[in-house]
């Protein structure tokens, strides 16, 4: 206590009597001396007392990767408005290809003292993207909370819809419906939602005793673009039936089976996964595997608002179960007609 009292002083030029009154919330101290030893404080890496934590403003940083996959927008909404009745004002940081950068996004936020901060999808996910904005966040002890995928030697609290289980949904709906030749299309190869729903698949697939072929397995981008281009490369190997990383990548499928003269889903069904907005307005209506945007959502408020309160019982990853929607892209191949 003593260092850290001689340390924060030294930065702020002030007397170590000075910073303890603060830190104990004594009057005598200007506001602009209060608000430079905090600050101080959170440069130095040292955690603020429990009963200044809420002074960072009451900002909580909700970080996405973008807005068009229409789940991005879901999740905000649900988080921000958990977080509004907590008290807590959300600050969106979206990103934008040539804009600002997820690292800077975070440093943005640390300039405003935030009291936490949320992560929906993001370089987290990515295990061969630079990470070195987490660990200053880790750090600075500021809270945070990551949806959809956990960061290796990091211990931040995490929910994640359960991947494994959505793929055996999928493609346990596939095959009961007669389809033998089941296509992965899944997002980037370092994408961890990504590989646990590759592994899962491999291994419903061994367990019916029909190994899953590299060729049946292509990866994409996430848009309705790149699901496109990828399908094609499916629908060359033969496959019958195509199990989605995201709805727009299943849209793109289904684009890319039409422009070959085929039909959806007589000629090939496709299985989306999110659930996210209008899936069931497509022509034809999305089979999908719907995250529960709302649990999840409530879930990463509670984990966040639990540790600005210094309540540092991290429960590790927090799976939910995921739901198969059945709509009109599903249906048994023409070969079991």
């Amino acid at each position: 206590m003593t260092r850290r009292l001689a340390q924060v002083a030294k930065k702020v030029g002030v007397s170590e009597a000075t910073v303890s009154r603060v830190l104990n919330g004594k009057p005598g101290v200007s506001e602009a001396t209060r608000q430079s030893v905090l600050t101080a404080l959170d440069v130095l890496g040292y955690e603020r007392p429990t009963q200044l934590r809420g002074e960072r403003a009451r900002l909580v940083g909700l970080v996405l990767p973008e807005l068009q996959n229409p789940i991005f927008p879901a999740f905000a909404e649900v988080i921000g408005g958990a977080l509004a009745q907590q008290g807590l004002t959300p600050v969106l940081c979206t990103q934008t290809k040539g804009g600002v950068s997820e690292a800077d996004y975070v440093e943005l936020l640390l300039q405003q003292q935030v009291s936490g901060v949320v992560f929906a999808g993001g370089l987290f996910a990515q295990a061969d993207a630079p990470h070195d904005h987490y660990h200053q966040l880790a750090e600075r002890n500021i809270p945070v909370v990551l949806v959809n995928a956990s960061i290796e030697g990091l211990d931040f609290p995490c929910v994640s819809c359960d991947d494994a289980v959505a793929v055996e949904q999928a493609w346990r709906h596939l095959a009961s419906l007669g389809h033998e030749k089941i296509g992965m299309l899944l997002g980037p190869a370092d994408h961890v939602p990504s590989r646990r729903k590759l592994d899962a698949a491999r291994a419903v697939a061994e367990a019916a005793g029909t190994p899953l072929p590299d060729a049946h397995v292509v990866r994409s981008i996430f848009s309705l673009e790149g699901g496109q281009a990828a399908a094609n490369r499916l629908l060359e190997a033969g496959v019958t039936g195509i199990v989605c990383a995201s709805d727009p990548l299943a849209l793109g499928a289904i684009r890319a089976a039409r422009r070959r003269g085929l039909v959806v889903p007589a000629d090939v069904s496709v299985v989306g996964f999110d659930d996210s907005a209008f899936m069931n307005c497509t022509e034809p209506p999305l089979s999908t595997v719907r995250q529960p945007i709302e649990a999840m959502g409530r879930a990463a408020v509670e984990l966040l608002c639990a540790q600005i309160q210094g309540v540092h019982s991290h429960p590790g990853e927090l799976l939910f179960e995921p739901e198969l929607v059945v709509r009109g892209s599903t249906a048994p191949p023409a070969a079991a007609r």
